[in-house]
């Protein structure tokens, strides 16, 4: 989706999308009950997106291989591009191997080289606090992987502080902003670009399970990472971020927002409904999904549009 020229901003280009894709209670909802031959998730959402932050990555290695796969299935979408979270020890334990780093390189040399690499996420956690440790850490950190367009996603309101964003600026690498449940010192909803590109991500906002499952979710248990995000944004809600992500493209290249509150398909259903407001016109949508989601209706079209040769263009608003 591009978004036309903004004043001395030049043009901005925005791609919305979720976060991750492979999600069993998506089946019905996102994807068709039954599946044809040879369906693939991902090639399947380039459909509607024109990205995907992909989160094995911050659990496991990703093979070359699987990530080549990956950038084939994506090809009939020439605007597709891929963001990828950091492994976690990096972000969370702090103790990054020789052989971490060279399980991540593999995987995001070979999106780079296909031109299907829009941003490096190096995701901290809310304990993660703005010290002279830590600044000391991603400093270094953002120099190790320096060859890259990285961002950084930070939740400690202590972060919110002049320095940091310098700190971005100097190294070239992107603010990540963030909603999330905003409990006692946690980062509030921001505007902010530091970098060519510039990244939202929007967690929902279920206060009742937000801290409860976080160390659950770091091993990978489905169960409490489904109650953690298990949230639908509301239009209004959604209006107020389109707001942001304008603020955000005004002053960035390229911008990412994504939507991660994927339990029952919540994440897609409001990107798609970010994506209508921001073109300010109806999109595409899987059919199974509005049925699930009701409210999409307003959204969507049950027209065939050509996702790929211009349609999706719409000119600032005044």
């Amino acid at each position: 989706m591009d978004l036309g020229k903004r004043g001395s901003a030049g043009t901005a280009a925005i791609r919305v999308g979720t976060a991750g894709w492979s999600y069993a209670d998506w089946a019905g909802i996102v994807y068709p009950k039954t599946r044809p031959a040879g369906f693939h998730e991902a090639a399947y959402l380039a459909r509607f997106f024109d990205t995907l932050e992909i989160n094995t990555s911050f659990y496991r290695p990703v093979p070359a291989s699987m990530a080549a796969g990956w950038a084939r299935r994506v090809a009939h979408n020439p605007r597709f591009r891929f963001t990828a979270k950091l492994h976690q020890s990096f972000t969370h334990a702090g103790n990054p191997t020789a052989e971490d780093e060279r399980g991540f390189r593999a995987m995001a040399d070979v999106l780079a080289k296909e031109d299907r690499l829009g941003a490096l996420l190096m995701q901290f956690p809310w304990s993660f606090r703005n010290a002279p440790e830590n600044r000391t850490y991603l400093k270094a950190l953002l120099e190790r992987l320096k060859e890259y367009p990285r961002v950084v996603e930070v939740r400690h309101r202590s972060w919110n502080a002049p320095q940091f964003l310098d700190l971005l600026r100097e190294h070239g690498a992107g603010f990540c902003n963030v909603d999330q449940p905003v409990i006692g010192e946690s980062l509030e909803p921001s505007a902010v670009s530091t970098a060519t590109v510039g990244y939202v991500r929007l967690h929902g906002r279920n206060y009742k399970n937000w801290f409860a499952g976080a160390r659950e979710e770091r091993r990978g248990d489905r169960e409490t990472r489904n109650a953690r995000y298990d949230y639908l944004y509301s239009q209004q809600e959604l209006s107020e971020w389109k707001e942001r992500v304008e603020q955000v493209a005004g002053q960035s290249a390229s911008t990412y927002v994504i939507t991660n509150n994927h339990y029952q398909g919540q994440a897609a259903a409001n990107a798609l409904q970010l994506i209508s407001l921001l073109l300010d016109k109806p999109v595409e949508a899987p059919s199974t999904l509005v049925k699930a989601y009701p409210q999409l209706q307003e959204f969507v079209t049950t027209e065939q549009p050509d996702l790929f040769s211009g349609t999706f263009r719409a000119e600032p608003r005044h």
